[in-house]
């Protein structure tokens, strides 16, 4: 069986497993039923795509949108893999060639959706084609705690029963109740092999910011990064449309996707952003799970997420391929407003509106947070042992202030209105203003009335905004949105704790001055870069498929700053595997170096390798003795594959050579080569 080192190499051209991937590939190829929990971007489709190709039979994957399966089976096809897909989105021919495939048994690796399982003709099905495993993407939709949960995730434990083969399951978040619920429902309650990978995605720079004119605030972050793949997420279908339209007004390139689209015209999004370079696509939610593009360099949101877990899938997005990539969170008290109202008036059970209301305080927590936003966001996934140095708070410590005094002021104003009035009308109150509402309901005689001069409006809403994300005050939804106390707010109204609050972080407009764009690479192999993504483009359009399907930025980057001169050195650029070095390395060498290096195809299989340069050894020593040591003897040579069994060669002896070779080569070749293995060896 070939080891997993080989395959990671020749099929999916890397040097090394990422953290916590090998364990795990073991695992899933030993046969253990496996949870895996890894960070989006930290290589989970690997750890059982790899396997399934060291493993006898085939691999099902439970996948749950369409265009996702077709991203990674596209992708494996390009590596070389047998692999296929049976969605409602098939062609007749698409469909014909993976029943072709699993008859042939050359698919290794058959992708599905969830509802596809309904039909009870499925599992006969699977089990006539010899599947051995079933790999569970995106594991977190079996779980009503999760925020995706899809009811036919249901159905795979009773798959995983009649098959009666090991599962493997992955997802990138799961707090402790969805990880319970998923050992629970695919793996009926016994606790399979568990590994829980690090949340941390070092390459994302995490930042929030209060609005302050939010349109201007994300035009501005996006110009920073022109021609730079990213996703702005809004809170509603209507403001999608107008970012997008603003963005393009300023010289972007930008386009619209909501769930209120007709579902061609999302297919054609999505195809759009997968397949264009520097694209932005402003998107509500349902613009998701189905995008694994791996070069996304940034995600801002326009509006407030609902909770921590859907933040981390959405900033998530960006960066999967390793490389720095940036995400900007806006948020205001409307936005705490509405997502506060969303729970109190769902259908969910009390316990649920409890633990959603905990979930959103948790995200308030990393929005409104003193310290390190990293160390915060860890910290709800149970890690404590955090290093930063990449987000806002880490670049520019908050400035921090005792906020006790206003705090217990505005609490004081809520309490002696008897928590009827928004923020609006108390700080009113606080302000001394006698407004007609204030004055016809006698607020003008409060104690309350015109103690907070010491603000200004716009201070006394970023002190409200910072009491509703420390969870000291909420909207009363049966009071049309009034603010009223938590238990929490008690003891600072009572003198008998204190509260830090963040200084208002409000800009002024000389704040809005639109930064440099940052660069991918250096100035100096910026053109080089663009020559080669301008050559990827081609190749993909003529394929039909997205961009990084050929080869991703970052794969684009390592080459322009390491520019291999020959196939050897375009082997060692990570993400250049056997199967794409043969299909694409000349074209790309062509780029670097304006011509490429010709080599022989059965050289060409040993680039990258230390047998290629036995193998370039072999050649010239053989080329030496074509006609003996004393040049008079009568020519002889050996082939290439002859060449490549040698150059291949461990342990090597006279004996071992001569198998290889035949009696009369291995006589004229044979110690010249050996010394060569021997030296090399």
């Amino acid at each position: 069986m070939t080891s997993a080192a080989t395959l990671l190499s020749d099929v999916f051209g890397f040097d090394a497993f990422r953290p916590g991937q090998q364990e795990i590939v073991e695992a899933v190829t030993a046969g253990e039923n496996v949870l895996a929990i890894m960070p989006t971007g930290g290589g989970k489709s690997l750890c059982f795509q790899l396997p399934a190709l060291m493993r006898d039979g085939v691999t099902v994957v439970i996948s749950p949108l369409i265009a996702l399966m077709r991203d990674q089976v596209r992708a494996l096809q390009e590596a070389g893999v047998g692999a296929g897909a049976l969605t409602s989105g098939n062609t007749e021919e698409e469909t014909d060639a993976v029943w072709r495939g699993l008859e042939e048994g050359t698919l290794k690796l058959l992708y599905m959706a969830p509802e596809r399982l309904a039909a009870g003709s499925v599992t006969g099905m699977l089990k006539r084609v010899g599947v051995q495993l079933i790999a569970v993407d995106e594991a977190h939709c079996v779980s009503q705690w999760g925020h995706d949960f899809r009811p036919d995730y249901l159905r795979i434990g009773e798959l995983r029963r009649h098959l009666g083969v090991p599962l493997a399951a992955f997802t990138a978040t799961a707090d402790t109740e969805t990880r319970a619920e998923i050992v629970q429902k695919l793996f009926d309650g016994t606790d399979p092999t568990a590994f829980l990978g690090g949340f941390d995605r070092p390459n994302i720079h995490l930042a929030f910011a209060s609005k302050n004119k939010p349109r201007d605030q994300i035009l501005n972050f996006a110009a920073a990064r022109k021609g730079q793949s990213g996703i702005v997420y809004c809170g509603t279908r209507a403001k999608t449309e107008g970012i997008a339209r603003a963005l393009n007004d300023a010289g972007q390139r930008a386009i619209h996707y909501h769930g209120g689209m007709e579902a061609e015209d999302r297919r054609i999004a999505e195809r759009q952003f997968q397949q264009e370079d520097g694209l932005i696509v402003c998107a509500t939610v349902a613009f998701g799970m189905g995008i694994d593009k791996p070069d996304i360099r940034w995600v801002a949101h326009a509006d407030l997420p609902k909770s921590i877990e859907a933040y981390y899938q959405e900033i998530g997005r960006a960066g999967r391929d390793g490389a720095p990539a940036e995400t900007l969170t806006l948020f205001g008290p409307d936005d705490i407003r509405l997502r506060r109202t969303q729970i109190d008036e769902g259908l969910a059970p009390p316990e649920r509106r409890a633990a959603d209301h905990g979930r959103l305080n948790a995200l308030l927590g990393l929005a409104e947070a003193l310290e390190c936003r990293r160390k915060t966001l860890l910290s709800y996934f149970d890690e404590s042992d955090v290093t930063c140095g990449h987000c806002d708070l880490c670049d520019t410590p908050a400035d921090v202030f005792d906020g006790t005094t206003a705090v217990r002021k505005a609490l004081s104003a809520i309490l002696r209105t008897e928590e009827w009035f928004g923020a609006g009308h108390l700080i009113d109150i606080l302000l001394g203003i006698e407004t007609d509402k204030v004055k016809a309901r006698g607020h003008t005689s409060l104690p309350t009335f015109g103690v907070g001069s010491e603000y200004d409006r716009r201070q006394w809403q970023a002190v409200f905004r910072q009491m509703m994300g420390h969870d000291l005050i909420r909207p009363d939804p049966e009071r049309h949105g009034a603010l009223r106390m938590t238990d929490a707010a008690l003891p600072i109204l009572r003198d008998q704790a204190k509260i830090n609050l963040r200084r208002d972080s409000i800009k002024t407009a000389g704040a809005s001055r639109r930064p440099a764009v940052k660069a991918m690479v250096s100035e100096e192999d910026a053109p080089l870069l663009s020559a080669l993504k301008a050559k990827r483009r081609a190749l993909a359009e003529a394929a039909r498929v997205p961009a990084y399907i050929i080869f991703t930025d970052r794969t684009l980057v390592e080459m322009a700053e390491m520019r291999p001169r020959d196939l050897d050195g375009m082997a060692r650029i990570g993400g250049v595997g056997a199967k794409k070095l043969d299909t694409y390395g000349l074209a790309f060498l062509e780029v670097i170096n304006g011509e490429a290096a010709a080599m022989h195809p059965t050289r060409r299989k040993l680039a990258g390798r230390g047998a290629g340069d036995v193998y370039d050894q072999l050649l010239q020593v053989q080329a030496d003795l074509a006609r003996g040591s004393a040049g008079t003897d009568k020519p002889l040579s050996c082939s290439a594959s002859l060449l490549a069994k040698v150059a291949q060669l461990r342990n090597a002896d006279d004996a071992a050579i001569e198998r290889i070779l035949g009696e009369r080569r291995a006589s004229r070749f044979g110690p010249a080569f050996l010394d060569i293995l021997r030296e090399a060896g």
